[in-house]
């Protein structure tokens, strides 16, 4: 199955073509919502009339006041409606994303990083880092064992050598 290619002059007409028909489309559009305003604004908004006492002309402020409260109470019933919408529409992309699984793993290179350079990345370059493993380790004194030079009981001596069942004496004695 081969599919024959369209040519560019073939492929420019036709796209002028569907964009003169949508250009007619948007013209009419255009007209028809100027028409249904302008019938929205008779149905909705009569032509006023400036009455000439102060008591009419206060009712008429009185009645403008009723008006624009409803028209703002629909207007922020509509705006939250939107709003609704719009965050249901997000929380399905984000769905469908997830169910499409697009997210893909890139592929990492190797870098080859001291371990000093490392902890500099991840902590920033504001702290000295040194990997001294040394330098962290607690210090620790040696505790000196005072060993008297107590001539004991000689018996006590014997009792040593004879420690781990006389193979120390084994040791010692033939050395």
């Amino acid at each position: 199955m081969s599919e024959k290619k369209m040519t560019s002059s073939r492929r420019h007409h036709l796209k002028s073509l569907v964009l003169s028909i949508a250009k007619g489309l948007m013209e009419k559009e255009a007209a028809q919502l100027i028409v249904d305003r302008e019938n929205y604004m008779a149905e909705n908004c009569p032509p006023l009339s400036m009455p000439s006492s102060t008591a009419d002309l206060q009712e008429l402020c009185k009645k403008l006041h009723h008006q624009i409260d409803t028209v703002d109470e629909e207007r922020y019933d509509l705006q939250s409606k939107v709003g609704k919408g719009d965050k249901e529409i997000e929380d399905l992309k984000i769905k469908v994303v997830d169910l499409i699984g697009k997210f893909k793993k890139p592929a990492l290179k190797k870098v080859r990083m001291s371990a000093d350079q490392m902890l500099g990345a991840l902590l920033g370059s504001k702290h000295k880092v040194s990997l001294d493993l040394r330098a962290n380790l607690k210090q620790v004194k040696k505790e000196v064992k005072e060993e008297v030079s107590d001539v004991g009981d000689w018996r006590k001596n014997v009792e040593d050598k004879a420690g781990m069942g006389g193979r120390k004496k084994m040791f010692e004695g033939e050395a």
